[in-house]
């Protein structure tokens, strides 16, 4: 997408009312990264209760030797 299409706003509606209205790369970065990072965490927590290694996503993890 170009910057411009960026800049078109789009509108969330319920049973036909607004409830927002915000330029498409702030939908993108509120609504789809948010999830994406919701459920990276969520495996994070599966991994954890099922004994498992968790892999570094943002860094190092407690499963890594040698952090403090």
């Amino acid at each position: 997408m170009s910057d411009a299409e960026l800049q078109v706003p789009w509108t969330l509606k319920a049973a036909g009312h607004e409830v927002s209205t915000q330029p498409r790369y702030m939908v993108y970065r509120t609504l789809m990264l948010n999830h994406l990072v919701h459920h990276r965490a969520q495996l994070g927590i599966y991994l954890r209760l099922t004994e498992q290694k968790v892999p570094q996503i943002y860094g190092p993890t407690a499963d890594e030797k040698g952090t403090p």
